[in-house]
């Protein structure tokens, strides 16, 4: 199967399982073999292709379609700034859903090869990620300057490009390493919603306390303080760097695991001990 989107504003679905090789040019034996043997030529036989499914519903013109890899699904976006989601069967196809929140034609779509998400961009300069049951938007990438105009998936990394007017990027969409901060045989670092502790001389790792946050804002960053036994954990949301936080812990002695550890949030992009009292933040504004 094939599947195609055009300027005529449908989606076209395409059996090409009678397509067959075409000689055109003579072969090695020259010209007078090739007539002997007109059996290998085929130039005006029936068309190869056949249209098995017209799909119908974009008000302007279509500019991308793909396949689902693993579910009989289609998702196309539009002119009309609308992404939909297609479903189809043997015998038809038909619409199950659209995606609204682009304020421009939406360039390219493309379903996550492992997750049921659907990732888009745009002429009106940003990257989005939905939700395939939901069909919502969970977050928004944006350039300032530059409209998106193709995306593509790296098969079995979790990593996607996207290019636009002036190049292209590379990026993910979750971060994979966690939030960490060593120090000598010590190695403190951010899983789930606990701060744990890894000892390399014993390979000792055990959960020291339970943090805030996670979620659509998971650990960035974070930085130790020995002096205090205390550290700060930057938490950055992917679709709005200007809702980043950082919190302060200071960390329970051993053995300590019914007192709730004191903390303190407030807004910042990164925070990092400068001293031993003190700290500096990197603050909306970058200053």
């Amino acid at each position: 199967m094939i599947v195609s989107a055009s300027l005529d504003q449908t989606v076209r679905v395409w059996d090409i399982s009678g397509l067959r090789k075409k000689n055109v040019a003579p072969g090695p034996g020259g010209l007078e073999d090739h007539l002997k043997n007109p059996g290998t030529t085929d130039l005006f036989g029936q068309a190869d292709a056949v249209v098995k499914h017209v799909l119908e519903g974009h008000d302007r013109g279509v500019n991308w379609a793909c396949f689902n890899s693993a579910l009989p699904l289609i998702v196309s976006g539009a002119d009309d700034r609308q992404i939909k989601m297609w479903r189809m069967n043997d015998l038809k196809a038909w619409e199950v859903d659209t995606c609204r929140g682009h304020y421009n034609n939406v360039s390219c779509v493309l379903f996550h090869p492992r997750q049921d998400l659907i990732l888009s961009n745009s002429e009106d300069k940003s990257i989005r990620v939905w939700d395939m049951a939901k069909r919502g938007c969970l977050q928004t990438f944006r350039r300032e300057h530059e409209r998106f105009w193709v995306l593509a998936a790296h098969p079995s990394l979790n990593l996607f490009a996207a290019g636009h007017d002036s190049g292209m990027i590379i990026f993910k969409l979750e971060r994979e390493r966690p939030a960490y901060a060593v120090h000598g045989n010590l190695l403190y670092y951010v899983k789930d919603r606990f701060l744990r502790k890894l000892d390399f001389t014993t390979s000792k790792d055990i959960s020291i306390m339970q943090i805030r946050g996670g979620g659509k804002a998971p650990a960035y960053s974070m930085s130790y303080n020995q002096a205090e036994n205390a550290v700060l954990i930057c938490s950055r949301s992917a679709s709005n760097i200007e809702n980043s936080t950082y919190d302060l812990y200071i960390i329970p002695k051993d053995g300590d695991t019914n007192t709730d550890p004191e903390t303190k949030r407030a807004s910042g992009v990164t925070a990092i001990w400068v001293a031993r009292n003190r700290f500096a933040v990197l603050d909306r504004a970058y200053s």
